[in-house]
């Protein structure tokens, strides 16, 4: 079936950057860490205050791609198990971002949930966000919420902390040898 949110047609974007912040953050949480230190978030908000509009944006399509390809381990994972990831993974990540409720404003988690469905489903968060518009300032702190829980869950499972990010890692590597061999 056709669809104009199909994954090969979404940017990819800056997965790099997306998965180094991802990976930061589940660090602090395995650590205890509530909150970076001051000099370190001094150093992360001269980084990304560095950005451009368009880096931004790239990093941004990353994270979204850092969704899809979460999603998409999580389904296969539950599909062996002969389990909806949609019936267990939403209900997690939504329930546990309606208890976050100094970080996670209520009006950016729908958004959320239809991102994490339309992944589960094969089609590209990236496109399924931008038919409603700019993103929000709410959603920037659900959408990073989404990530490190989606990444938690996954480091859960496998009973790995380092899982998550090891796989999508592999998976760039992967990309780049294809890309140095053909």
């Amino acid at each position: 079936m056709f669809s104009s949110f199909d994954p090969e047609y979404a940017p990819v974007g800056d997965v790099g950057t997306a998965l180094l912040y991802v990976d930061s953050l589940l660090t602090r949480i395995r650590e205890g860490i509530s909150q970076a230190d001051p000099k370190q978030r001094e150093l992360i908000d001269e980084f990304f205050g560095s950005f451009s509009s368009e880096d931004a944006g790239d990093v941004l399509d990353g994270a979204c791609t850092l969704v899809y390809l979460y999603m998409e381990w999580l389904r296969q994972a539950h599909e062996e198990q002969d389990r909806d990831v949609v019936e267990s993974v939403v209900p997690y990540v939504i329930g546990s971002m309606r208890k976050m409720t100094i970080s996670v404003k209520p009006e950016a988690i729908p958004a959320m949930a239809g991102m994490l469905t339309a992944s589960a489903i094969g089609l590209s968060p990236t496109l399924w966000r931008k038919q409603y518009g700019p993103w929000t300032e709410a959603e920037m702190n659900a959408l990073e919420a989404t990530l490190v829980l989606l990444a938690d869950y996954i480091n859960h499972l496998t009973n790995d902390e380092t899982m998550a990010t090891r796989m999508i890692a592999d998976i760039m590597e992967s990309m780049e040898q294809a890309g140095d061999v053909g």
